[in-house]
């Protein structure tokens, strides 16, 4: 698919002269043939595996490392094209004084390899959170996020994301 999905957040309208960080992100629809979706759940949070960019690292050198560091899982894909771009401007993010742009690239990557976290590398947040990886089937995964919102209060907005994601990917697949 050489089509990406763009959507931009920008509540507080501001410039791109406004801003004084971007952080990149790449997250993982981990599909296998049961049509099942990887998840990693951590602080009564559900999220795609994926993470921040390095320094000098592609998006697809990116995706690589933060799905081996999160699931144990080598993804052997070579070429891999994000199908939707999520792109938050917030202002004063998190209290920090900074503007920051986020934007999250999305790709799906079928593969039968399951996670396997004796080979994965967790940092100090995801340890501490119980950091697991669970297999939901792409018929009940929506139902499984909603319900999932009360349980912590980033959840009202993680979930819609990754509906809006979740809802890309079938209207392509």
């Amino acid at each position: 698919m050489n089509f990406m999905k763009k959507i931009v957040y920008n509540h507080d309208n501001l410039k791109e002269n406004d801003i004084d960080e971007t952080v990149i992100r790449v997250k993982a629809l981990l599909i296998n043939s049961k049509n099942e979706i990887a998840l990693g759940y951590c602080h009564k949070t559900y999220q795609f595996p994926g993470g921040h960019l390095e320094e000098n690292e592609t998006l697809e050198e990116g995706l690589k490392r933060e799905v081996k560091e999160e699931t144990g899982i080598d993804i052997k894909n070579t070429n891999l094209k994000a199908f939707e771009k999520i792109t938050y401007y917030s202002k004063n993010y998190r209290d920090t004084g900074l503007n920051r742009k986020n934007e999250i690239y999305y790709f799906s990557i079928k593969t039968d390899e399951k996670a396997n976290m004796n080979n994965a590398n967790l940092d100090d947040w995801e340890t501490k959170g119980n950091y697991k990886i669970e297999y939901i089937n792409l018929d009940n995964i929506e139902q499984v996020l909603i319900n999932s919102i009360p349980d912590n209060p980033i959840n009202k907005i993680i979930v819609e994301e990754m509906l809006e994601v979740l809802n890309e990917y079938k209207r392509n697949n």
